[in-house]
């Protein structure tokens, strides 16, 4: 399956603990993010799945502002473990 196979070994050890932490939920959200991204590169005017991608996204932006405002530290290793982004320091 896609899904197990982009999990890497930490954050299986994390599933079996927590499926529901932060860092698993945006883990999930990203492997979702990046096959809806293959599909849409194939079908381009398959407006459902725009939909459903911009949901996804706005989701996944919503639990990394909450990690960041609960903890930093966290957020930042989220980040550059995922490749999301540049982790800038405030």
């Amino acid at each position: 399956m896609v899904k197990n196979s982009f999990i890497s070994v930490t954050f299986q050890e994390k599933k079996k603990e927590n499926s529901g932490s932060v860092e698993f939920q945006v883990l999930s959200f990203t492997n979702k993010i990046q096959r809806l991204t293959s599909h849409l590169e194939l079908h381009r005017k398959d407006y459902l799945s725009q939909r459903g991608l911009r949901k996804v996204l706005e989701k996944r932006q919503r639990l990394l502002s909450y990690l960041s405002k609960k903890n930093r530290v966290r957020y930042n290793e989220l980040i550059s473990q995922l490749n999301i982004r540049e982790s800038k320091n405030r």
